[in-house]
């Protein structure tokens, strides 16, 4: 009788379970390898943009400029060239549904336009991929750093491919935060007394005007918490993600469970400072 060493014997058959969840991988894979092309592609358009561009306002204060509307057409026409039957949804009008459940690009081609106007450094691209009530991969691409933060559901968040995490600090008093407020808001606005509210509470607390990157330093362990009640899905879908993947804990601002399609986030490194924050912005 011939004993067949195990590494001999024939491999068993992978279960549909394994198989799909290799399939998932390499559909993530090819999704954000799409996205982080079209994110850097859309980096040297804006950055080629700079000075030569003209300003207009969709609403009071709200800016658009021909760069965001060349970044979004880049973007778009690279993801639908490989993937032409999914749904775009996008800031700059931007709406095409996802009739066949393939999953939607969730797409910001210029987040902190009004910084970009004004020559302040501190704008990127958002890029995210929703597919059947979840986000399963995000890109946000920072040009003038060049820093490319990406996040694959259940596989972890990096900063140009290496690993990142959040600062994981649990003590309010010692949180450096970021707040996004409304456009051209009253001085009575809620956000508003939020802001006001927490000013005293935390070590510092910033507006800086780019959601996403607001997020993608939350991750990167750079800043400890970020909220908004008056964003849109473009704004946080990457950021979202990117900082559940590296640890993070993302909620809405009443600690309940967050949804990018309804304008209440707060994203903090630690689930006790996200705790702190929901009872001191309530």
């Amino acid at each position: 009788m011939n004993n067949i060493p195990a590494s001999s014997a024939a491999a068993s058959p992978l279960t549909p379970a394994a198989t799909s969840s290799s399939t998932l991988c390499s559909e993530q894979d090819t999704w954000l390898k799409a996205a982080t092309e079209a994110a850097k592609l859309a980096g040297r358009i804006l950055q080629d943009w700079r000075g030569r561009f003209q300003v207009r306002e969709k609403s009071r204060a709200n800016l658009v400029t021909e760069a965001d509307e060349a970044s979004q057409r880049a973007i778009v026409e690279h993801l639908q060239a490989q993937f032409p039957d999914h749904g775009f949804l996008g800031e700059e009008a931007l709406l095409t549904p996802d009739h066949q459940q393939l999953g939607s690009w969730i797409i910001d081609p210029l987040d902190g336009t009004s910084n970009y106007v004004h020559g302040f450094p501190y704008y990127c691209i958002s890029i995210a991929f929703h597919r059947q009530g979840q986000l399963q991969v995000g890109v946000i691409f920072d040009p003038n750093r060049d820093e490319c933060f990406t996040a694959i559901k259940g596989r972890g968040a990096s900063l140009n491919g290496s690993p990142i995490q959040t600062s994981g600090e649990s003590d309010l008093g010692k949180a450096m935060a970021m707040a996004s407020l409304p456009i051209a808001p009253d001085p009575a606005h809620p956000m508003i007394q939020k802001f006001l509210k927490a000013l005293p509470r935390l070590q510092t607390v910033q507006r800086s005007g780019s959601a996403a990157l607001n997020l993608a330093y939350v991750a990167s362990g750079r800043i400890d918490a970020f909220w908004s009640g008056s964003l849109h899905p473009w704004d946080v879908a990457a950021g979202a993600l990117i900082v559940q993947e590296a640890g993070g804990t993302v909620t809405n601002l009443t600690g309940g469970p967050n949804d990018i399609f309804v304008p209440s986030l707060l994203a903090a490194s630690s689930p006790q400072l996200s705790q702190e924050l929901v009872t001191l912005l309530s």
